[in-house]
């Protein structure tokens, strides 16, 4: 993928001055404020130093192209707007007379590129917008190329995972907004060809092809610990810390979890303590709803149709 346009024109030399009008020193340079027109046709004005373009100018080719923004000493530096003949645009930073730092390319498809840049090239991390289809990659970029972590988002879905010289690579997963992932990986392959094209001397091209392994729900919540609150005076005694943080995150989850690997019953203050077994590892399979039944359940049905079954609430306190 290349930029459409992105062929620096060649600015006139400090050396060919053509005519000009404006600000010198007092060694008759050009200094300050002026407008040239060069030997090949192109003007420049803005500011000068020392017979140098330097500080906000604007440059015209005769191509049409044009350049407004910052100069240091002869070359583009800072931020600046370059227009190219093919319409396309480029608007950021500049070093050294080329696209370096950060900075958007709209390019003549209207597509855009928002990121980093090195050395006129894509390069860091940037986002790259395809405007027939919608859909952008963001992730990094090596040399112009797509190249490491990235996801590439879609009207209805997303891909996330590793990029090569802009072929997906290795593992991944899909995301979907009905609410699953499926996970699997990029394997490059063979591009199959047929008889006429096997005969001539060819390079021979790899397609990367999708292998899926498994399909996953979304986590929709990941449940933390509040934080202690101090005590007050004349509240009602706590709850060993165990069962009171539980117990709170419980209410907090409102079942949106299957806590059914929690050992032992949520007691009152007192008796056993409520611990969590450390060897329990979390399977997608276990996360599961049932609307139906809420009579049944120890909460009675309080926590609504998305509470999970087996129902983690404490029983209600006896009358």
């Amino acid at each position: 993928m290349s930029d459409l346009g992105s062929e620096e024109l060649e600015e006139e030399g400090e050396n060919d001055l053509g005519e000009y009008e404006g600000e010198r020193n007092e060694a008759g340079e050009r200094h300050g404020h002026g407008r040239a027109r060069l030997p090949n046709g192109d003007t420049y004005e803005g500011q000068y130093e020392n017979g140098q373009r330097h500080g906000q100018g604007t440059y015209k080719f005769r191509s049409g192209a044009r350049y407004i923004g910052e100069y240091n000493k002869n070359k583009k530096h800072g931020q600046g707007i370059f227009i190219y003949p093919d319409g396309s645009r480029y608007e950021g930073e500049w070093a050294d007379d080329q696209r370096h730092g950060h900075g958007t390319y709209y390019y003549v498809n209207n597509d855009t590129y928002t990121g980093e840049w090195l050395a006129h090239q894509r390069h860091g991390q940037g986002t790259y917008l395809y405007a027939e289809t919608g859909s952008k990659y963001v992730g990094s970029w090596v040399h112009g190329q797509q190249d490491g972590a990235a996801e590439l988002v879609h009207l209805n879905h997303r891909y996330q995972g590793k990029f090569l010289s802009k072929n997906p690579v290795g593992p991944g997963k899909y995301v979907f907004d009905v609410g699953c992932e499926q996970h699997g990986e990029y394997r490059l392959t063979d591009v199959e060809r047929g008889e006429e094209e096997e005969e001539e001397e060819t390079l021979i091209s790899v397609v990367p092809k999708w292998k899926a392994i498994k399909i996953t729900e979304l986590a929709l919540w990941t449940p933390s610990l509040p934080q202690e609150q101090p005590p007050t005076v004349g509240a009602v005694p706590e709850e060993p810390p165990a069962a009171e943080g539980m117990a709170e995150v419980l209410e907090e989850a409102q079942g949106f979890g299957d806590f059914s690997d929690l050992e032992g019953d949520f007691l009152k203050p007192g008796e056993e303590d409520v611990t969590m077994s450390d060897s329990h590892e979390y399977r997608p399979d276990e996360f599961r709803y049932d609307p139906l039944d809420n009579s049944a359940r120890p909460c009675g049905g309080r926590q609504g149709l998305h509470c999970c079954w087996p129902c983690p609430c404490p029983p209600p306190p006896a009358q």
